[in-house]
Order: structure tokens, then sequence, then C-alpha cells
């Protein structure tokens, strides 16, 4: 019994790829339907993976890192006096947890620079440079000059704000704010280099200068505001999040991740998929028509076939099973088509980003993100619009089957 099974699976499935390509014209055209379908749900949804993931890179590389641990006050006081004590133990310890890469240490404040005539607000970041390169490629962005060495009195200022206070590689530069505890701070200092920072706000007001001048300036000596925690995996930021405070031990540090820190970016990359997505559910119904309509005049087409086969005896069930595993067959095929045609732009697009201009150029260098748009090479991807494609050809396949179930013998002998 089972033998026999078996052998009327194989020989329906042989009948229905038969079928398939008895009208050539026909198959070749459903196919394409459902493969440029596929084509450009996974082009659309893949540039704006890609553009997301460049605005969270940049953002967190160049701002608040992928989380920080600071003092528990200092998000709702960012003073420095809200700072924390930084010692290597504390750093080794971080580093040495599960799925942690490195560690960067920051102390960072608002002072007031001055050049020889001109006074502007400064942001102040004292940095470890070497450390901070490892995450965000600080030297590339060096565009005259030197970075600083450890302690040399020496400091970096962005292009910005150089050139609002007339200043350049040689001169000297006047710091005056106020340290931890209310001590005053103020020195003078030679710049030793000029940078371009990609957030286009921050690049009109940023001082970087090395972490222990920054401490002795804001008599912060071995103080930090915030220590950043880059993570072996960026998918693991949550779950590394969740650990490091057994691993801290101390109630009076907490730990933030760039989400909480600038929800205002999570609210405008929710936005924007709330926009994708329906999108997206357009093109769906789009495609969803596109491919009923073939799967219709199909249908249509082969009514006189269905007519005569249910005349000479074949069951109904049968027949629309057989007609099931044929549109099953296309619908495969056209995923597969869609899977290796759709990689080919992906590909371009990710090593060749769209690059944007005008307005959309001011518009998204107000975030401090690059005007640029790659793709996103994502299994993920491919994989959820392969399914939703898959199943919403599958439903609109089934209409074949429902109109053989349904299908008066003497209506179909005159189609």
């Amino acid at each position: 019994m089972a033998l026999k099974t078996d052998t009327l699976k194989k020989m329906y499935l042989k009948l229905a790829w038969r079928n398939i390509w008895r009208n050539k014209r026909r198959t070749l055209i459903t196919i394409s339907s459902i493969m440029f379908a596929v084509v450009f749900a996974l082009f659309l949804e893949s540039l704006e993976r890609g553009a997301h993931d460049t605005m969270i890179e940049n953002m967190t590389r160049f701002h608040t890192g992928y989380m920080q641990v600071q003092d528990y006050r200092f998000e709702n006081e960012p003073s420095l006096d809200n700072t924390f004590l930084y010692s290597d133990e504390l750093s080794d310890r971080i580093s040495g947890a599960e799925q942690v890469e490195y560690t960067i240490p920051r102390i960072e404040t608002f002072m007031l620079a001055a050049g020889a005539d001109i006074t502007r607000g400064a942001f102040v970041l004292g940095i470890d440079v070497e450390r901070e390169d490892r995450l965000n490629n600080l030297k590339d962005r060096l565009t005259e000059g030197r970075f600083f060495e450890p302690g040399d009195g020496t400091v970096v200022v962005s292009e910005g704000l150089a050139n609002r206070l007339e200043l350049t590689v040689g001169d000297t530069l006047a710091l005056l704010g106020q340290g931890r505890f209310g001590m005053t701070a103020s020195n003078l200092y030679e710049i030793s280099g000029l940078m371009h920072h990609p957030t286009r706000e921050m690049n009109n007001q940023l001082v970087y200068m090395s972490l222990p001048d920054a401490q002795w300036l804001l008599s912060a000596e071995d103080h930090i505001t915030a220590l950043l925690v880059t993570p072996n995996r960026t998918r693991d930021v949550e779950r590394v999040a969740e650990m490091l405070p057994s691993v801290l031990q101390d109630d009076e540090l907490v730990v933030k991740t760039w989400r909480e820190m600038i929800p205002e970016l999570v609210e405008a990359l929710e936005f924007d998929q709330a926009q994708t997505r329906l999108m997206m559910g357009i093109l769906y119904v789009v495609i969803g028509f596109g491919i009923f309509g073939t799967i219709l005049t199909m249908t249509l087409e082969r009514l006189r076939e269905f007519g005569i086969l249910l005349s000479v005896g074949m069951k109904r069930i049968k027949l629309a099973f057989v007609v099931f595993i044929e549109t099953f067959f296309i619908t495969i095929l056209g995923v597969l088509a869609g899977f290796g045609l759709g990689i080919f732009p992906i590909l371009y697009f990710h090593f060749n980003p769209i690059v944007l201009g005008g307005d959309m150029e001011d518009l998204v260098a107000e975030w401090g993100i690059e005007p640029v748009m790659p793709a996103a090479i994502a299994p993920d991807i491919f994989l959820r619009q392969g399914v939703i494609i898959f199943i919403l050809t599958t439903l609109i396949c089934l209409y074949p089957t429902i109109k053989i179930l349904t299908l008066k013998i003497l209506d179909a002998s005159k189609a």
C-alpha cells in the first residue's frame, strides 16, 4: 500500500512538471511575474536596511558608542560633578567580560573657546586616541597637522570651529569653563591638527585633547564621564548591556545602550520603517494583482482541458492536486529566480552606494550621516521576502484548485 502511494506521488509530481512546460510561454510569463516581484521587494528592503545601518553606524561610532557605562546621575544631570573613578582594573574587568571586545574612556564638557578676537562655545572631549581610532578611524579624519600625544598639552580642533575662530595649526586656543565641583578651568593650548567630523553640528564646535590633559584641566584626575563598551558583535548589544551590571558590582554605575541615549534616532528609524512597510504593502498589492492576472489567464485557457479530464473519469481532487503542484513548482522557480537575479543589483549598490545630493544631502548631514545609501546584504532579507512572496503566490494559486473543484463539465466543454 505504501509502495503504491509513493508511486502515485511520483506520478503526480512528474505529471505536474511536464504540464508546466507544455506551454512554455505561459509558464515563463508566470515565473517572470514572481521573479520580478521578489527582485523589487528584495531591493527595496535592502536599500532601507542599508540606510538604517549607515545611520546607526555613524551615530554610534562618532557620538555615543554602542553602549556606555555612566554614573547613574549623569543622564539627568550631565555634569562633571557626576563623573566616576576610572582605573585600568575597571577597564580590564569589563573588557574581560563575555562578548566584550574593548572599552574607550571619555570625559566631556562644554567650554568657551577663543582665538585672538573671536569666542565660540565648544564641546571639549578628552580621549585616548588609539582606542577612539579603533572604534571610528578618527585619525583618518585628520585634514591637517597631527594628533596629540598623551599629556603633550596640544589639541585637535574641528575644521568648522577653527574657521569660526580664524585659527589654524600652530595657533593658540584659549579654553575657559567650569571644572569638577565648581573649580575654574582655563588654559592655553597649541593646535596640533585640524579634523573633519562627519556631523555638521559637532564639526562646528569640537575640541579633542588627550584624556590626561582634559582630566587635569577639569580638576577631574582619574575620573571620566563615560566608558564606551564595544561588543564583539553589534547584535549582542542588548545581551551585553544586561550582563554588565553584574560585572561592574557598583550600584552607582549604570549601562546605557545607544537606543536609550539617542531615542530621537530610534523614533526616526521607526517612522521610516513604517513608511517602508506602507510602500511594501502597496508593492505587494500590485504584485498580487499582477500574479493573479497571470494565473487567471492560465486557468481560463485550460478550462476545456480540465473539463475533458473530468469527463473521462479523473477525480476532481486528484486533478486539483496536480494543478496545485504545478503552481507550487512555478512559485518555487519564480522565487529562486528572483533570488538569483536580485543579488546582482544588491551587490552592485552595496559596493557602489547611491550618493544623495541637494536638499537630501543637507537633511542627512544634520543627523551626522554620510549622504550615501548602500544596499545591505543580509540573509534574513532574502528569507523574509522569499517567504512573503511564496505565501502570497500560493494563496493566489489556490484559485485554479477551487475552480476545478467547482467546475461544471458542460460549461468547461464550451470554453
